[in-house]
C-alpha cells in the first residue's frame, strides 16, 4: 500500500478502503476459524447467540436504540438507583476531567494515584464499616487479585458452586485446595469445614446475591459456621451493595449480619455510578498485602478521574438519603406482585430487584425478548452458557429511576407477550 493510500485508511477509520483489503490468512489460521465456524453456527441453531442491541443514548429508564424509532423503557440494566446518567453525578465526571485530566498513564504504585483514588477508597471503607479498601479496574479484577494473594498450599477455599465467573477464575489462580459446596446448602459446607480443620487457613467465598436467580446468601448461617470453624467469609456483594438492605449497605445489612464477613469485594459499575471499577474491602492488613502483591492492581493502569469522581459523587448521594433504596424496594414489590398474580414463575427473593422470569426453552426466551421490544420494553433473554440449559429466561432489573406506571407498562407488555406466547393463559 503506497503513502496516499495508507493517509486514506487513517483519515477514513472503517471506512470501504479498509473493509476492500483481502485478509490473507495462514493456513493454520484459516484451519481454526473454519473449526469455528461450525461452533458458532451450532450456537446459532440452538437459540443461543447473543446479538447486541445497539443504544445511541444515554443509560436511563428510557433509552433510544437504534433499531427503534421511539424511545424504550430499560428492564434490564445494572442502574439499580438510576444514577448513570443523574446530572450531578454527569457533573462531577466532567468537573474530574478539568482538574484531574481523562487518565493516569500509570499504574498505582509508580505515578497512578491522586488524591481523588485515596479519597474514594476512604467512603468506600467508611461505608462499609471496614478498615480500608482498595480500588480495581473491575470486580472481576479485584476478586481476579485476591485469592490468589492470600492463599496458600497450606490452606482452603470453600466455594459456592454458583457463584459469579470471576470468584471461580480468581479460585481457579491460587494454590491453596478448592473446594465447593451445594447451591446455598449449610449441610454441605459445615461437612467440607469438618474435613478440612488441618488447613492453615480456611476462606468461605459467596455472592452475596446471585445476579441470574436474584437470590440471596444465608450470610447469617454461613458466618456462624464460619465463627465455630474457625473460618474466614469472602462476599461479592456487585449485586447488593448500594442499593439493598434498609440502607443500601448491602447483604451483611440484608441479612443482619453486618462487620461479621471479614471482607467484601463489590463494583462501581452498577448501582454507584455505573460506569467501571471495583473494589476490596477489609482488615487493614489484608489491603495492604493487596497493595503489594495483588497482580491485576500492580499491572492494570489506574481508575481513570471522571470514573473515580462519578463513584465518590454516587457514594456521596446514597451516604446523605435512602431515599433511592426505598423507591427501589416499592418498584421491586409491585413488580414482584403483580407478575405473580399473573401466573409468571418469577425467581430469586422476594425483596430483590433482580427479577429472573423463567422461560425454560432458549428459543421462547429470545422471541419473548424479541416481542417486549416490539411493545416498548428493552429486556434480554438468558440462555445457555450464562445460565444453565433448560432454564433460560428474561432477567428483569428494577431501578429507582423507574416510576410506578413505568413498572405497571413493563408487567401489562409481560402479559401482552405472555398470552401470545402461551407462557401465561
Amino acid at each position: 500500500m503506497n503513502a496516499s493510500k495508507i493517509l486514506q485508511v487513517l483519515a477514513l477509520g472503517r471506512g470501504s478502503l479498509v473493509r476492500d483489503v483481502p485478509v490473507a490468512r495462514t493456513s493454520s489460521q484459516a484451519a481454526l476459524c473454519n473449526f469455528l465456524k461450525g461452533e458458532l453456527d451450532s450456537i446459532r441453531e440452538a437459540g443461543t447467540w447473543k446479538s447486541e442491541r445497539i443504544i445511541i443514548s444515554p443509560q436511563s429508564a428510557f433509552i433510544n436504540v437504534s433499531s427503534q424509532k421511539d424511545k424504550v423503557l430499560n428492564f434490564c440494566a445494572n442502574n439499580y438507583l438510576g444514577l448513570s446518567s443523574h446530572p450531578e453525578v454527569v457533573a462531577a465526571a466532567k468537573k474530574a476531567i478539568d482538574t484531574h485530566g481523562a487518565g493516569l498513564s500509570s499504574v498505582r504504585f509508580i505515578c497512578g494515584t491522586q488524591d481523588i483514588h485515596k479519597e474514594l477508597e476512604k467512603k468506600i471503607a467508611k461505608f462499609h464499616d471496614r478498615e480500608d479498601a482498595i480500588l480495581y479496574t473491575s470486580c472481576f479484577d479485584s476478586n481476579a487479585g485476591f485469592f490468589e494473594t492470600l492463599l496458600s498450599p497450606e490452606d482452603a477455599v470453600i466455594s459456592d458452586e454458583l457463584n459469579h465467573a470471576s470468584i471461580i477464575d480468581g479460585i481457579r489462580l491460587c494454590k491453596a485446595e478448592r473446594l465447593r459446596y451445594n447451591h446455598r446448602n449449610m449441610e454441605a459446607l459445615e461437612k467440607i469445614l469438618k474435613e478440612t480443620q488441618k488447613s492453615r487457613f480456611r476462606l468461605i467465598a459467596t455472592d452475596g446475591v446471585f445476579s441470574m436467580d436474584g437470590n440471596v446468601a444465608p450470610l447469617k448461617d454461613i458466618c456462624d459456621l464460619a465463627d465455630r470453624y474457625n473460618a474466614l467469609v469472602f462476599v461479592d456483594d456487585c449485586h447488593s451493595a448500594g442499593f439493598f438492605g434498609k440502607t443500601g449497605r448491602g447483604t451483611e445489612e440484608y441479612t443482619e449480619t453486618r462487620g461479621r464477613p471479614d471482607v467484601i469485594s463489590s463494583t462501581l459499575g452498577k448501582a454507584m455510578g455505573g460506569a467501571s471499577g471495583g473494589y476490596t474491602t477489609g482488615p487493614k492488613q489484608i489491603i495492604d498485602l493487596l497493595r503489594n502483591k495483588s497482580r491485576p492492581y500492580l499491572f492494570s493502569n489506574s481508575l481513570p478521574p471522571p470514573v473515580v469522581a462519578t463513584s465518590s459523587k454516587a457514594f456521596d448521594l446514597i451516604t446523605e438519603t435512602a431515599e433511592l433504596v426505598e423507591r427501589l424496594a416499592v418498584n421491586t414489590k409491585l413488580f414482584r406482585t403483580r407478575m405473580i398474580e399473573a401466573g409468571f414463575n418469577v425467581l430469586g427473593d422476594k425483596d430483590h430487584p433482580i427479577c429472573p422470569v423463567l422461560l425454560g426453552d432458549a428459543k421462547l426466551a429470545s422471541a419473548f425478548a424479541d416481542g417486549m421490544l416490539q411493545e416498548g420494553i428493552f429486556v434480554i433473554g438468558f440462555s445457555y452458557p450464562v445460565v444453565p440449559k433448560g432454564k433460560a429466561r428474561i432477567r428483569v432489573q428494577l431501578s429507582a429511576g423507574h416510576t410506578l406506571q413505568d413498572v405497571n407498562r413493563a408487567v401489562d407488555a409481560f402479559i401482552t407477550i405472555g398470552r401470545r406466547t402461551k407462557v401465561i393463559s
